[in-house]
């Protein structure tokens, strides 16, 4: 009897690999992508999303609009500054920063504030020069709760972003890996990385998302918070110097009668 002699074709590399990718499961590249990922993540995950980006959106505008007022603040800040150190009279000094028509800082509404009291209390005529410094002083202070106030709006809300963000995107891949190992857990098939991968990337996208949100937050929050912390500074000290001013003018006016 014959020996029948069976021929055995060298097996391709190439396909051996292509076989093995399908038989687990691999995924194309365009599956992947950011837009396929979110747009197919779980709805928890999409909403976790939603809010973080809707944070971020309004984190960036309260970013460049504090970045614009600030800088107006301090501008007009230096310009009253150095007009009320000038010698000018204060009159013309009050007419001018108290009208309408004049741009208005901080410090020109303390003065504003506290000039004002003062002209009051002269015009009734007290003749206490206690009573005249302590209503200036309090006109004075409370214009600067309204112009801190003012100057710290909307800021603690970057710091709120900046220290929520984080843990919202947290929460978000929490639960998309969690519903991966799950759907995995249910699955027949054999678990593989390419199973499991695009459940994962999916939910650290949240991660990515917080923290997106959460960086620019806290560093404006913080270059902010200095600016303002100099700016109030600057009008606790001018309103000190504005009350030593009174205090001597009114001195001065008492030993000349």
């Amino acid at each position: 009897m014959e020996e029948q002699q069976i021929s055995v074709e060298p097996l391709d590399p190439a396909a051996e690999i292509t076989t093995n990718s399908v038989a687990a499961g691999a995924v194309s590249p365009d599956s992947m992508s950011i837009l396929s990922l979110i747009s197919e993540a779980s709805l928890v995950v999409q909403l976790v999303m939603l809010i973080l980006f809707l944070a971020s959106l309004v984190s960036w505008s309260i970013i460049f609009s504090k970045f614009i007022s600030l800088r107006r603040e301090r501008a007009l800040t230096d310009e009253f500054e150095a007009e009320f150190w000038a010698g000018g009279s204060m009159q013309s000094l009050f007419d001018q920063w108290g009208s309408a028509t004049k741009k208005a800082s901080g410090m020109s509404e303390i003065f504003v504030a506290g000039y004002r009291e003062f002209k009051r209390l002269t015009d009734r005529g007290y003749a206490n020069n206690n009573d005249l410094l302590d209503g200036v002083q309090r006109a004075m202070r409370v214009e600067l709760s309204r112009e801190i106030d003012h100057l710290e709006s909307q800021i603690p809300f970057l710091a709120t972003v900046g220290s929520t963000s984080p843990y919202v995107g947290l929460f978000g891949t929490v639960w998309g890996i969690m519903n991966s190992f799950r759907a995995l857990g249910l699955s027949t098939q054999q678990a593989t990385v390419a199973s499991v991968a695009p459940g994962i990337a999916e939910a650290l996208i949240a991660t990515a998302m917080g923290l997106f949100a959460a960086i620019p937050a806290v560093i404006a929050y913080n270059r902010y918070s200095y600016h303002v912390e100099k700016l109030v500074g600057r009008y606790e000290i001018f309103m000190e110097e504005f009350v030593s001013i009174v205090n001597r003018q009114l001195t001065i006016d008492v030993k000349t009668k």
